[in-house]
C-alpha cells in the first residue's frame, strides 16, 4: 500500500481552500430555494386574511365612522321609548274610560249594605224615568192611542146615534167624516214629533212597571244587568238624535220610528219586544249570544261582551248613515262610582254590527196602521250587534254575584 505523500495532501488542501468562497453562496442558496415554495404558500394566505379580516375590518370601521351615532343618541331613543310607553297607557287608559259610565244608581252596586227593598224600586222608577227622558230629548212620541181616536171622533159618533140606522147616507157620511178626522189626528201627530217611540217597546220599561222583590241576589243581578241596558238604549237615542238633527217631524226625519232595543231573540218586528225580561246577558261562548258572532268575540280576562238587536223604520237614503253613526264615538259623563267626584267627559265607542237585515215594508200592514212616515221610501232596519265593555273600567263595582258567572263551565 503506498502511502500518501505529503505534496499531494497539501496539494488537495489547497484547491479546497480556494473553493472554500463558493461553499456558502451555494448552501444560501439551496436554503433559499428550499423556503421559497412554503414562503409563498404562507403569503398568499396571510394576504388573503388581511383582505378578509383586517381590510373588511377597516371598511366597517371606516363606514362606521362617517354614520356613526351620535353621542347623545341614547337620550333620543329613551324619549322615544317613553312616548311609546306613554302611548300605551293612554290606550289603556282611554280603554278604561269607555266603561267609567254614569249610574242609575250609587246605592247598590258592588253591595249594598241596605236591605229595605225600597232601593231596587227607586232604581226601577229611575229607569222608566231616564228612558222618558230619553224619549224626549229626541223629541219622541207613539202613534195616536185608542183613547184619543175615540175623543177625535166623538162628535161624529154623537151625529149617526141621533140620525138612527135609517139614515144610511148621513151614516156613510159620518164615516167619511170619522176616516177623515183620523188621518187628521194621525198626520198631526207625525208632524209634532221626529221619531215613532213606544217605550213599552225598549227592554226593561214594563220589567221595572211590575218589578217584585224575590230576593237580594235576584234583585242586585236585574239592576246590574239593566244597567247595562240602560248604556246601550242611551247609545241607540244618541244615534237617533244625531241622524235626525236638524228635523222636527217625522215627515222630514232620516229615523221614523224605533220599533225596539232587545236583548234576546224576540218575535218579528215591530212586536212590544220590551215587554218581556229580556236582559242583556253576558256572551261566554261563539254560540252562547244572538248569533255566531264573525269578530270571534266573547268574555275574556280583559272585556265583556253583549249582544243586543236595534230595529229602526228609517229611510232608505239614511240606512248607511244610521248604521255607521251607531258605530261611531259617543261621549258620556263620569262622577266616579260614587256620583260625587267632579264630572269629566269621555269617548266611548262600543257598539260592532254582527248581522243586518233590510226587510220590505208594508204600511198597511196593521203595525203601522196608525203610523205615517211621509212620502220618503223607507225600510225596517233589523241590526243585531255586539257591545264591548272594557273590565278594568267597571270591575271595582261589578257584583260578586256577576262575577261567579265566569267561573261556571260553558254550557
Amino acid at each position: 500500500m503506498d502511502v500518501p505523500k505529503f505534496n499531494d495532501i497539501v496539494q488537495k488542501l489547497s484547491v479546497l481552500k480556494s473553493c472554500s468562497s463558493l461553499v456558502w453562496p451555494v448552501v444560501i442558496a439551496l436554503a433559499a430555494i428550499l423556503l421559497f415554495v412554503p414562503i409563498q404558500l404562507f403569503s398568499g394566505k396571510l394576504k388573503g386574511q388581511i383582505a378578509a379580516e383586517s381590510i373588511s375590518l377597516g371598511k366597517r370601521v371606516s363606514s362606521l365612522k362617517t354614520n356613526a351615532v351620535p353621542r347623545d343618541q341614547w337620550q333620543v331613543e329613551q324619549q322615544y321609548q317613553q312616548a311609546y310607553e306613554s302611548d300605551a297607557n293612554q290606550m289603556a287608559l282611554l280603554a278604561r274610560r269607555t266603561t267609567e259610565r254614569e249610574l242609575l244608581s250609587y246605592k247598590i252596586f258592588p253591595e249594598t249594605k241596605d236591605t229595605s227593598t225600597f232601593i231596587f224600586t227607586e232604581f226601577g222608577r229611575q229607569f222608566r224615568r231616564k228612558i222618558d227622558e230619553l224619549i224626549t230629548s229626541v223629541n219622541g212620541r207613539d202613534c195616536p192611542s185608542v183613547t184619543e181616536l175615540q175623543k177625535s171622533v166623538q162628535g161624529s159618533l154623537t151625529s149617526r146615534s141621533t140620525f138612527g140606522r135609517g139614515a144610511g147616507t148621513f151614516s156613510q157620511k159620518s164615516t167619511d167624516i170619522d176616516a177623515a178626522i183620523r188621518e187628521a189626528l194621525c198626520r198631526a201627530k207625525a208632524e209634532s214629533a221626529s221619531v215613532y217611540v213606544n217605550p213599552y217597546n225598549l227592554s226593561g220599561y214594563q220589567f221595572w212597571e211590575k218589578f217584585e222583590y224575590t230576593g237580594m241576589a235576584e234583585a242586585v243581578g236585574s239592576c246590574w244587568y239593566y244597567q247595562l241596558a240602560y248604556w246601550i238604549i242611551e247609545d241607540v237615542f244618541d244615534t237617533i238624535r244625531v241622524t235626525n238633527s236638524g228635523s222636527n217631524s217625522v215627515f222630514t226625519s232620516p229615523v221614523k220610528r224605533l220599533l225596539n232595543v232587545s236583548f234576546t231573540q224576540a218575535p218579528a218586528a215591530g212586536s212590544a219586544r220590551g215587554k218581556a225580561d229580556n236582559r242583556p246577558s253576558y256572551v261566554l261562548t261563539p254560540y252562547s249570544g244572538l248569533v255566531e258572532p264573525w269578530t270571534t268575540r266573547v268574555c275574556t280576562d280583559d272585556m265583556d261582551v253583549v249582544h243586543f238587536d236595534v230595529t229602526v223604520v228609517v229611510s232608505t237614503r239614511a240606512v248607511f248613515r244610521f248604521m255607521e253613526q251607531l258605530c261611531s264615538a259617543k261621549q258620556h259623563k263620569f262622577r266616579g262610582w260614587t256620583g260625587e267626584d267632579q264630572e269629566q267627559t269621555f269617548k266611548h265607542n262600543q257598539i260592532t254590527i254582527l248581522e243586518s237585515d233590510i226587510g220590505s215594508f208594508d204600511q198597511n200592514a196593521k203595525v203601522h196602521n196608525l203610523y205615517r212616515y211621509g212620502d220618503d221610501a223607507v225600510v225596517e232596519l233589523d241590526l243585531i250587534c255586539e257591545y264591548i265593555l272594557n273590565k278594568k273600567g267597571y270591575d271595582e263595582i261589578k257584583p260578586q254575584s256577576i262575577k261567579e258567572e265566569f267561573k261556571q263551565p260553558a254550557k
